[in-house]
């Protein structure tokens, strides 16, 4: 191992620091692009918390490269113990090439909030026929072409995120069949970010490139805790 070591006149060394002659990175402005390594499928799913965090997070990184994401929102309505509107839609909308949109049903299924699981399976299956619109404008599209940044999510896009699709299957609101269906329609260079459920989702797993465990190890639901505005919502 090398370094920048320089002996001084009374016999003593100063050594530079790797960081004294390197830039600071600096951002760029974004422009669009085109993804040349997309085409995976991802499933995230657990207990934990931050399966949707981590998959906007790629989406957020995706879009600063200049390549088309939108997030598809299944379950995810809104309730009386938060907000409607989010944290994550507002900077979304603010984010060049990045694009969402819900098809949840307001409040949260299998809970005494006086919502009824008919309406909860038709809003998935609303989303489900969404994500099936989606995935063909995808393949009729060119996934391996820059896209405007401003354009509609009908006219393609690179990375497609379907959060809480898992959840939706997992409780039978929609059929597993149907998310293997998509899956198998996807097109080669369209990546895929299925997420949700505290259940193994074994029939995505098996199709899926990449598969994120998010294990809970303590949350202050747990004792009673409610979401928090900046971390939940």
């Amino acid at each position: 191992m090398t370094d920048d070591t320089d002996t001084t006149a009374d016999g003593s060394t100063t050594t530079d620091s790797p960081s004294d002659d390197t830039d600071p990175v600096e951002p760029q402005p974004i422009t669009p692009a085109a993804p040349e390594s997309f085409g995976r499928v991802q499933v995230w799913w657990g207990d934990g918390k931050g399966k949707t965090t981590a998959a906007m997070g790629m989406g957020l990184r995706a879009a600063g490269h200049g390549y088309r994401v939108h997030l598809l929102q299944f379950m995810k309505g809104g309730a009386a113990s938060v907000e409607d509107v989010r944290g994550e839609y507002n900077a979304i909308a603010a984010l060049p090439g990045f694009s969402y949109e819900n098809s949840g049903h307001y409040g949260w299924h299998g809970s005494l909030d006086g919502t009824q699981e008919t309406d909860h399976a038709a809003r998935a299956d609303a989303g489900l026929d969404r994500a099936r619109e989606l995935l063909a404008a995808a393949a009729d599209g060119d996934p391996t072409t820059p896209t405007p940044l401003d354009a509609p999510p009908e006219a393609g896009v690179h990375m497609l995120v379907l959060d809480e699709v898992l959840y939706a299957a997992n409780r039978d609101l929609i059929d597993p069949a149907d998310v293997v269906g998509l899956i198998e329609d996807k097109p080669p260079e369209l990546e895929l970010v299925l997420t949700g459920g505290h259940e193994e989702p074994t029939y995505a797993t098996s199709e899926a490139d990449l598969v994120t465990n998010v294990a809970k190890r303590r949350h202050h639901f747990d004792e009673g805790g409610r979401a928090r505005k900046g971390t939940e919502f």
